[in-house]
C-alpha cells in the first residue's frame, strides 16, 4: 500500500489482516480462529490508567484475552474473542520516525505483542521478527 496521506483505521485494519496471515506458525498455533484485530486511534483512558501509562503514545499494541475480564476472572458473556488492538497514532508516529515500510513495522509490532503474550523468549521473538522482516516466510 502506498499512502499520500496518513492511513486511516480501515487502512491499517486491512494491512493488519494481510500481515496476520503471514505471521510465524509458532505464533499462529496460539491464535485460534477467534483472534480479532482491531485498530483504535489511542488507548482509552481506562486502559491507560490500568496500565499506568505516562503517555498514551507509549502503547503500540495490546492483546486482550476475551475469556478474561482481568487475571483470574472469567468472562460470562457470549463474545469471547481474543483481540489484538493496534493503536494507530503511536504506530504512525513510529512509522514517521523510523521511515520503515509500514507493513514491516506492523508485522514487527504484532509479532512482539503476540510473542510476549504467549510467553516466548526475547530471543525467539527477535528471531521471528528478523526472519519475517527479511521476507523469510
Amino acid at each position: 500500500m502506498n499512502f499520500t496521506m496518513p492511513p486511516g483505521v480501515d487502512d491499517l485494519e486491512a494491512l493488519a489482516a494481510s500481515v496476520i496471515e503471514a505471521l510465524p506458525d509458532e505464533l499462529l498455533r496460539f491464535c485460534d480462529d477467534s483472534l480479532a484485530v482491531v485498530v483504535e486511534d489511542l488507548v482509552d483512558e481506562t486502559d491507560e490508567a490500568d496500565l499506568d501509562l505516562d503517555d498514551p503514545f507509549d502503547l503500540l499494541a495490546q492483546y486482550k484475552n476475551g475469556k478474561q475480564i482481568s487475571p483470574g476472572v472469567e468472562r460470562k458473556m457470549a463474545n469471547d474473542e481474543d483481540v489484538l488492538i493496534l493503536y494507530r497514532r503511536p504506530i504512525l508516529d513510529m512509522w514517521c520516525e523510523t521511515e520503515e515500510d509500514l507493513s514491516s513495522l506492523l508485522r514487527q509490532i504484532m509479532i512482539e505483542e503476540l510473542g510476549r503474550q504467549f510467553e516466548f523468549s526475547e530471543d525467539d521473538i527477535d528471531d521471528m521478527t528478523k526472519r519475517h522482516y527479511q521476507g523469510m516466510l
